[in-house]
Parts: structure tokens; C-alpha cells; sequence
């Protein structure tokens, strides 16, 4: 499966869709290869280009640029093996820090990668060393499924000074609605919903209440925030 998966789609879209790309503009089928090995890894994170190109000269031991991988990242996302949430500007700041990654679909990291990550609580309560991966995994999933919802603008926010990072901001119309992932198997209640309540305190942000995607079902003593199971989540699909 995992073979059929990497030749029919993954392949199909490196090696035959390069040719819709800009006229006259060559991309090199093996950095592209790289660029979606790499965003396999760092997916439902949010890298550098620098860094991701530095992996990439690692790799190739070619000349790699960050706006060249700028490009490949941008032409992965145009052909929906992944999506690219891109940093929420608020109060007409200039936007700061890079796009979060998100694989359309994680099967696709699985074959590629040929790793197997589960999700299952019970699976991954037998694989503790696999939580940190899971939760960026998780998180990855939460924002490819938000992304497929129509009339909503899904953005990440970067840490700033005296705001802590939060995982996804979802817009509609004029109001904000912050959204963390904590995929693991206990939440403390004050700990991890720090950035969400901190979201929710800012008036300018004009966000009535915040969500948390768990692991498991859980409840926090917060009127504000609404809780719920990745795999409820899932079932918007």
C-alpha cells in the first residue's frame, strides 16, 4: 500500500506535475523529493527556510537556497500534498515568522518515510518515546482538516513578546477563535491553556471563547474554553 501510495500520488506529482510550473522555470525533481521528505519531517511545525535548506545542501550536497526552497514549499502546496498555514498578521503588523506545515494527509508521511506514528491513545500509551512526534503529527492533522472548511481563514501565531505562541487562529468575519493542540495523555489545566486564555484576554483580538484538541476527553474549569478529542475533531471531515 504504502508503495502504491508513494508512485501514484507523491511521485506522480514531483515527477509528472512539474511541467505546469512557470514557463521556462526548471525545478529539479530531486530537491523537491527532499523538500517533501523534509516537510514530512518537520510537519505541524514551523521551520525556517534557512534551516530547511540547509537540511537540503546536507542531503544533496548542492547549492541550496532558502528562496529556492521558499518555491518548492509553494508549489507543494499549489498541488495540495500539503498546506502551508501562514503566520495571522493582527493590528497591520508585518508578518513575522515562517508558514506551519501541514500534510494533506499523514498516510502520506507514513509511506514516504516508511514510519508508522500512531494517533490511537492506546497505541501510542504503548510507544511513550513516539508522543513528541505524535503531537506534531496532531497537529499537523488539525490543520490540514481546517483548512478544507470553507469560509473559515485558518492562520498559526508566532510568539511575540508577552504572547505566547498559539497553535492555529481561525477568522470568521470579525472574530477570532484561538485553537491548541495538547496530544498527550494528561493536560494541566493552567499550564496548557496559558496561551489560549492569553489569546482570549487580549480585547483587540475580539475571540470569544478558545478551543483545546486533547488526546483524550478532558474538562478544564474555564467557561471560555471548549475541549474536545482529536478524534471528534476528525469527524467534521
Amino acid at each position: 500500500m504504502a508503495d502504491q501510495l508513494n508512485e501514484t500520488v507523491i511521485r506522480r506529482v514531483i515527477q509528472h506535475d512539474l511541467r505546469l510550473g512557470d514557463r521556462g522555470r526548471k525545478r529539479d525533481p530531486a530537491l523537491l523529493e527532499e523538500v517533501f521528505r523534509l516537510t514530512c519531517r518537520y510537519t505541524g511545525q514551523t521551520p525556517s527556510y534557512d534551516t530547511l535548506a540547509r537540511e537540503a545542501h546536507r542531503a544533496l550536497r548542492a547549492n541550496v537556497g532558502p528562496q529556492r526552497v521558499n518555491h518548492y514549499l509553494r508549489f507543494l502546496n499549489e498541488s495540495l500534498l500539503l498546506r502551508l498555514v501562514s503566520p495571522l498578521e493582527i493590528r497591520l503588523k508585518k508578518s513575522r515568522g515562517f508558514p506551519k506545515i501541514c500534510l494533506a494527509d499523514h498516510s502520506l508521511r507514513a509511506s514516504w518515510l516508511q514510519e508508522e506514528i500512531p494517533l490511537d491513545p492506546q497505541a501510542l500509551s504503548g510507544a511513550p518515546h513516539l508522543t513528541t512526534v505524535a503531537g506534531h503529527l496532531a497537529e499537523s492533522v488539525t490543520g490540514a482538516l481546517l483548512c478544507t472548511i470553507g469560509g473559515l481563514d485558518v492562520a498559526h501565531f508566532p510568539a511575540r513578546k508577552d504572547e505566547p505562541e498559539v497553535d492555529f487562529v481561525l477568522t470568521i468575519g470579525t472574530r477570532r477563535i484561538p485553537l491548541e493542540v495538547k496530544y498527550q495523555k494528561t493536560v494541566d489545566p493552567l499550564r496548557d491553556t496559558e496561551a489560549l486564555r492569553a489569546f482570549l484576554e487580549k480585547s483587540v483580538n475580539n475571540a470569544p471563547f478558545g478551543v483545546l484538541v486533547t488526546q483524550t476527553t478532558v474538562t478544564v474549569d474555564d467557561p471560555r474554553l471548549v475541549c474536545l478529542p482529536l478524534s471528534s475533531l476528525m469527524l467534521m471531515r
